[in-house]
């Protein structure tokens, strides 16, 4: 009997009513399973019935858990000691694959920051080259939804957390890439070191790995791994590396010999072609090339490939003054790539830490800050920091509002107020949005219509 059709005589209950649950439930109706779904924070979620209580848990023979769920959470210990097979989503998708389309190519794209960037960029190149292709897992289609659609793709380029990767082990995926590894999610795994063994994790699915050379964890934390490193970095790269020479993205990896070079693409294809986009692109076109598509190909993806919302997004610019939108840097690593790509910045800060420490973020941008506007919940300790290390910097703190419109509000006057000819206001809050916002996305689009409203006018 085939797995799908096992799955129609099993009681599945299905952890987390969010967005992966929502796709995992519509694909079990599809095969009229018996199912329930579980979530501790609603009764209801995006038209499922939640359960928030389990009575009895011996009633499930499969337990299908979405991302984000604590591998010691007590349900998930209650699930396993009454013998319940637990399996993650992205497991789950792949045992389906593997029936339903056995010769799809998996690529996956981990690390702290750029993720989502580079997958897209993946993307692009796959839809350039006429490869079918979708960027799904942590972004957008879960993986579930990209393996069971009706269109048959050859290709699922997944973006992948730490979440994820910890609770996965079945997946062989034909490449991966590492961008970078620093701090974030602390509250999740423990520690750094767990943290970071969770992103490692992934080398242990893949015979090629593209890794970044310009990380220093990645290179300690790879340094035992057996497989085929491609390292990528942006100096002139060496035989079997990907690098920048001169105005040009070279490929030394995938050519004909270990003497040969060929021109990936050109810095200007690359927008921005700040230095954490440039290795975003690198990453892509290695993933890219790792399944043989052309290098002109790669090329014309990249070059079609423009940032999403929520990411280095000029929302204005007027009278010598910039209004960036990067309200997805959530943690210090992406805050510092952020800072770092404007020379003046007043600087829009705080919300949620996740356990993550400012320090090294000030120390390292300190010279790019003029001003910072602190808000959320652990903006603090972002203060604690700046007054530690960049004394000089004046620190303005918006309290707590009525609502996200009227506290986005008075953090937009207040850039308006000291901003001059040459500064970029920057919304990268190091932090995630959940203490004052819905989401990153909410936090964004909300700087944006001040921005319109208070500025623009």
């Amino acid at each position: 009997m085939s797995y799908i059709e096992e799955l129609k005589s099993k009681i599945i209950l299905i952890v987390g009513g969010g967005t992966t649950g929502k796709s995992l439930a519509n694909y079990l109706n599809t095969l009229g399973v018996e199912f329930a779904v579980f979530d501790e924070k609603s009764a209801s979620a995006q038209g499922l019935e939640i359960l928030t209580d389990i009575s009895d848990f011996a009633v499930y023979d499969l337990a299908i858990v979405s991302p984000g769920w604590r591998v010691d959470h007590l349900v998930i210990q209650n699930l396993q000691a009454s013998g319940v097979e637990v399996i993650s989503e992205l497991d789950f998708a792949w045992t389906l694959k593997s029936e339903i389309n056995p010769n799809q190519t998996w690529l996956a794209v981990t690390g702290t920051n750029g993720k989502t960037t580079t997958i897209q960029m993946l993307e692009s190149i796959l839809i350039a080259a006429g490869v079918s292709g979708i960027a799904c897992g942590n972004v957008g289609t879960t993986a579930v939804e990209a393996v069971t659609s009706s269109k048959r793709f050859d290709v699922l380029a997944l973006e992948l957390s730490s979440f994820q990767i910890s609770w996965s082990s079945l997946p062989e995926y034909e490449a991966v890439a590492i961008l970078n590894v620093a701090q974030d999610h602390i509250d999740w795994h423990g520690s750094f070191e767990e943290y970071a063994n969770a992103k490692m994790k992934l080398l242990t699915q893949t015979k090629t790995a593209l890794l970044n050379l310009n990380d220093p964890e990645i290179i300690l934390r790879a340094a035992s791994w057996s497989g085929r490193k491609v390292f990528f970095g942006f100096d002139t790269p060496q035989a079997g590396e990907i690098g920048v020479v001169e105005e040009l993205l070279i490929d030394r990896a995938f050519v004909a010999s270990p003497e040969s070079a060929e021109v990936i693409a050109e810095l200007t294809d690359v927008k921005p072609a700040v230095p954490h986009n440039v290795s975003n692109a690198m990453a892509a076109a290695g993933l890219a090339l790792a399944i043989g598509i052309p290098h002109p190909q790669v090329k014309s993806g990249i070059a079609n490939f423009e940032l999403d919302k929520h990411r280095l997004q000029t929302v204005l610019s007027k009278d010598g003054i910039t209004w960036v939108n990067d309200s997805k840097a959530t943690n210090p690593h992406a805050a510092t790539a952020a800072l770092l790509s404007h020379l003046s910045n007043i600087w829009i800060a705080g919300g949620l830490a996740k356990g993550a420490k400012m320090d090294d973020l000030v120390r390292r941008t300190a010279s790019r800050i003029k001003s910072a506007i602190i808000i959320g919940k652990d903006g603090e300790e972002i203060a604690s920091a700046l007054e530690k290390f960049a004394p000089e910097v004046k620190i303005f703190r918006i309290a707590k509002s009525n609502s996200p419109d009227d506290l986005m509000d008075q953090v937009v006057t207040c850039a308006k107020d000291i901003a001059t000819l040459g500064d970029t206001v920057l919304l990268a809050p190091a932090c995630a949005s959940m203490d004052q916002f819905t989401s990153y996305s909410h936090r964004g689009d909300l700087f944006a219509q001040s921005v319109a409203n208070l500025v623009a006018k």
